[in-house]
């Protein structure tokens, strides 16, 4: 008769740093996935857009502002118009409201974006971690 003898060396926190890696990047996948739906549901165009249905643009601006950034500290993902570029006028177009002395419907267009692609959401985090 043979004798083995297995040893087994789990490291934990091995383990929680290659989740937590993989977490990340895929908070940057499901970041870019949302934000690239939101910016091509923008036109182009001079007149303005139905309300209820996502905004027209006419330079480019707010559908360029769209951003994400992912913030590896708290595990999370911000993503909407750039602050700097047009943090008001995406505000206005999404929940309705004032902006330049002009009253704006509600036009959304991330939250819409959002559930477009949340049935993909889950294929992002399957089989990161290995």
């Amino acid at each position: 008769m043979i004798g083995t003898k297995a040893r087994v060396k789990f490291d934990a926190g091995k383990v929680k740093r290659a989740a937590q890696k993989a977490g990340i990047t895929s908070l940057g996948h499901a970041g870019a996935a949302i934000s690239l739906t939101a910016r091509r549901s923008i036109r182009k165009s001079p007149k303005a857009s139905a309300p209820g249905s996502p905004p027209h643009t006419r330079k480019g601006r707010l559908r360029n502002a769209i951003k994400y950034a992912v913030q590896k500290t708290v595990q999370s993902v911000l993503i909407g118009p750039d602050y700097a570029v047009a943090a008001d006028s995406g505000r206005a177009h999404e929940f309705g409201g004032r902006y330049r002395d002009e009253n704006y419907d509600r036009r959304p267009f991330m939250g819409p974006a959002l559930e477009k692609v949340k049935d993909r959401l889950p294929a992002f985090w399957a089989g990161s971690v290995k």
